[in-house]
């Protein structure tokens, strides 16, 4: 199976519905699709393109994990919520395009992506999960924006590219090794309010407080 056409009257892909498909190289996902279950596409291995129109809401807890072909990804506008490990460990990834009207994603759901280089998280994400981003050892930049509150246990840890960290004056809690293992990680921006005695941030890191 390479190529799969999906019916204009489907609304929703199940879960597991094309799981080690191996051989499957592109997907057309027609505008009458809400919903990506869990696992839909779960280790297609040869997955280089996927289309997601405008009408899907949520992408399913690890609806592409391991599809280590996918080089990029653009998630429209309508989608709300990204599930847990939802893209984790598709190495071959190196742009995820995430819309503003996304509020949540999921613990996971991009750890493991060694390719990816840059990320900007949307604007209303008030959380950034457990490991979200974790393993992601080619990422150079990330931005955080104003609205997270909290930064989940793990969330960069593995990210050995990564320079600088600008943590925003709203966050409040910053998990258990949120950084750890950022090796050429040397300089986190962080607000005068915040502890950082349990994040694990290692010495050669230059705090600047403002």
């Amino acid at each position: 199976l390479a190529q799969v056409y999906i019916s204009g009257s489907v609304r929703e892909i199940g879960e597991g519905a094309f799981r080690e498909c191996v051989s499957l190289t592109k997907v057309n996902i027609p505008d009458s699709v809400e919903t990506i279950g869990d696992r839909t596409f779960a280790e297609c291995s040869s997955l280089t393109q996927i289309n997601i129109p405008d009408s899907v809401e949520m992408i399913g807890d690890a609806a592409f994990i391991r599809c280590s072909s996918l080089t990029q990804v653009n998630i429209p506008d309508s989608i709300e919520m990204i599930g847990i490990a939802a893209f984790m460990r598709c190495s071959s990834l190196t742009q995820v395009n995430i819309p503003d009207s996304v509020t949540e994603i999921g613990d996971k759901a991009l750890a493991g992506c060694s390719s990816l280089t840059q990320v900007n998280i949307p604007e209303f994400v008030t959380k950034i999960g457990n490991r979200v981003f974790a393993g992601c050892s080619s990422l150079t930049q990330v931005n955080i924006p104003d609205s997270v509150t909290k930064i989940g246990d793990g969330a960069f840890a593995g990210c050995s590219s990564l320079a600088q960290v600008t943590i925003p004056d709203s966050v409040e809690r910053i998990g258990d090794g949120a950084f750890s293992d950022c090796s050429s990680l040397r300089t986190v921006y962080a607000p005068k309010k915040l502890n950082l005695s349990m994040t694990e941030i290692p010495d050669s890191v230059k705090i600047v407080r403002y």
